[in-house]
């Protein structure tokens, strides 16, 4: 599983796809819409949730979608691409921080200013986008739910037994 960066590095690597600058970071909780729902990566998702994401690159959903070999799973009409994968699910792309704690953006965006950085407050984070307000935590349990996907049907499950045999497929 390559995460945020990784992700974007593992893309370039593995498919030759590249990622491109933003105008300004991505910064914020943002929805999601489900593209895949039948995919075990995806099995007891809700068709929309929301997902933290915080980076100044993107890696473009349509660039990925022309690559054979993989596919895009999850989207966002503000963050764009959030996750894909191979076909033969040997390879997962997230491009946000579901790992991310209440307090990680809060933080960022703290020591970000006291840098100088003009970071503007991360949207859709804090209660009213007020960030004298506290953290309006909605990505949990989505989160929780794509590392349990992954760690039971892509490693446990994927994983033979007799470990001489992984890579014969």
């Amino acid at each position: 599983m390559h995460v945020c960066w990784g992700a974007q590095a593992g893309l370039f690597h593995h498919y030759g796809v590249p990622k491109r600058e933003l105008p300004a970071k991505l910064f914020g909780v943002f929805d999601h819409e489900v593209l895949a729902p039948r995919h075990r990566l995806l099995s007891g998702f809700d068709e929309a949730f929301r997902a933290p994401h915080s980076r100044y690159t993107e890696t473009p959903a349509a660039a990925v979608a022309a690559v054979p070999g993989i596919e895009v799973l999850v989207t966002s009409p503000e963050a764009g691409l959030y996750l894909a994968a191979s076909t033969d699910g040997r390879q997962v792309f997230v491009t946000g921080h579901p790992e991310y704690d209440p307090e990680t953006l809060h933080m960022e965006f703290v020591r970000d200013r006291e840098r100088g950085v003009a970071t503007q407050p991360p949207l859709h984070y804090y209660v009213d986008d007020d960030p004298t307000r506290e953290p309006h935590v909605t990505w949990r349990s989505h989160a929780y739910l794509l590392y349990a996907n992954w760690l039971n049907y892509c490693v446990y499950q994927g994983t033979p037994y007799d470990r001489t045999s992984i890579g014969r497929d």
